[in-house]
């Protein structure tokens, strides 16, 4: 089992992975504070006296506002005198001055690395970034696509491009983009819509696209709604002969968390990514219902022989892993053949995955997140029989989409991973070795919130992002 790292350097675009650790003694003693004691010492101290109200992972605090500020001396007052009308005591008679010096330092140690995520506020006009080792100019494909939520490339040169409320636009290689008919009836509402698309592996011989989306129905006064997948046949204006050929069982109330990315393997076998839908405390962990599923089927839907729980009494035939929240981006490596997922967590803890048949991915048992309003609803990150993220994000960078890089066209990227963030509107370059993310590169700085990313057949990586709504080439400039 790899452990897995969390990336908190700061001030830099690119940085390294690492673990996070508490301010060691040589740290406190460049601060002129004689504080001789263990790390272990100051995590109990901010265990003991801070986690109830703050969260049991200090790095937790790097996803708030800091209304009294955040230098190691405002955190010096803070805990020392504390602020009464806030609900925060003060901690000067129970701590010794190199003490709340102390924790101050290993709160900050903790909360660094949100400074990475501070970017200047260019305009998608300028089109040139840099980064390590390979700059980018942004060449626009297409605009004022809305929502773009997943591309496909055809045959030709031309790309299918979905867009959240239930459009389908065929883009050209030049001019405008024209609209698809023959769509399933899909519910547009908060994180529902129309979703990814994938072609065929065989496209060309059988013209079979796949579709994921919002499935709904009504029930009395409620409109339920679920992750479907339709497979059709395109013809170059519409699409014909509609399947509908998996539905993530049962129907919800909620809005949200639907997951929906597609993936083939080298077997034609389709992966489907299919979010909690708000049901934490059941769903991801049973294998009676589909929530917080990785599921496989093969192209026509039915359900490949070898799937993990197809013996299995009760269980939903479809399921490949189990244990997600809400993945978001899904990919093959096409070095290893293996699949990867980037997923959401709540407040911290996104994490990217090596996907494997049947295991169990955690949530909500293990995680390191915390909730929204900053409470703890679990203690533990690791459990006998739950597998690890090979990489996990604090705060939460919201990862959607993504793609490795085969071409050679990016020399000194092939071989990394690429993930889309779309809280912080940028591309997300993740260096593998030996199936471990070893650094990590912030591309992009504020392009948009990045909802999709893609290796075109032509070589070069392609991303879509949101409002109004483009989809750029990467061009790689010395």
């Amino acid at each position: 089992m790899v452990k897995p790292i969390i990336i908190i350097s700061l001030s830099f675009a690119i940085f390294s992975a690492t673990y996070f650790s508490p301010p060691n003694k040589q740290d406190i003693k460049q601060t002129s504070i004689a504080y001789n004691t263990e790390d272990t010492a100051v995590a109990s101290i901010y265990k003991s006296y801070c986690s109830g109200c703050h969260g049991n992972k200090v790095e937790a605090f790097a996803d708030r506002v800091w209304k009294h500020g955040k230098t190691r001396e405002k955190l010096f007052v803070s805990i020392s005198t504390g602020y009464e009308n806030g609900g925060m005591p003060g901690f000067k008679a129970a701590f010794k001055t190199e003490e709340i010096y102390a924790l101050a330092d290993y709160i900050l140690k903790g909360i660094a690395n949100t400074d990475r995520y501070t970017f200047e506020k260019p305009s998608v006009k300028v089109n040139f970034f840099e980064s390590k080792n390979q700059n980018i100019i942004l060449d626009t494909v297409a605009a004022n696509l809305g929502i773009p939520w997943a591309m496909a490339f055809l045959p030709g040169g031309k790309m299918l491009v979905t867009e959240r409320s239930n459009k389908l636009y065929l883009v050209p290689k030049k001019g405008k983009p024209t609209l698809i008919t023959g769509l399933p009836e899909v519910r547009v509402e908060m994180q529902g819509g129309l979703f990814d698309i994938r072609l065929h592996p065989q496209y060309k011989k059988n013209n079979l696209i796949y579709l994921s989306y919002a499935a709904y129905k009504i029930e009395g006064k409620d409109t339920l709604s679920t992750t479907a997948v339709m497979k059709a046949n395109f013809d170059g204006k519409k699409l014909y002969n509609q399947v509908k050929i998996f539905e993530a069982l049962p129907y919800s109330k909620t809005r949200y968390h639907y997951g929906a990315k597609l993936e083939f393997d080298k077997s034609n076998r389709l992966y489907i990514s299919v979010g909690d839908r708000g049901s934490s405390k059941t769903g991801p962990q049973g294998l009676t219902s589909s929530p917080g599923k990785i599921h496989r089927i093969n192209d026509d839907g039915s359900i490949p022989v070898d799937n993990p729980f197809v013996d299995t009494v009760g269980a939903v035939k479809s399921t490949f892993s189990y244990g997600h929240r809400n993945p978001q981006g899904i990919a093959l490596n096409p070095f290893t053949n293996e699949l990867w997922a980037n997923e959401h967590g709540p407040r911290g803890g996104d994490e990217i995955n090596i996907v494997r048949k049947g295991k169990n991915y955690g949530w909500p048992v293990i995680s390191y997140g915390i909730n929204y309003d900053g409470t703890t609803f679990t203690e533990k990150v690791t459990q006998e029989g739950m597998e690890q993220p090979v990489v996990y994000w604090i705060p939460s960078i919201g990862p959607s989409g993504m793609a490795f890089v085969n071409s050679n066209k990016y020399k000194n990227w092939r071989g990394n991973v690429l993930s889309g963030s779309l809280r912080f509107n940028y591309l997300n370059r993740s260096v593998i070795k030996d199936n471990k993310i070893i650094e990590e590169e912030i591309l992009l700085k504020d392009v948009g919130r990045l909802r999709d990313v893609k290796m075109g057949p032509d070589g070069y990586i392609y991303i879509a992002t949101e409002t109004p709504g483009y989809i750029f080439r990467l061009i790689p400039v010395k």
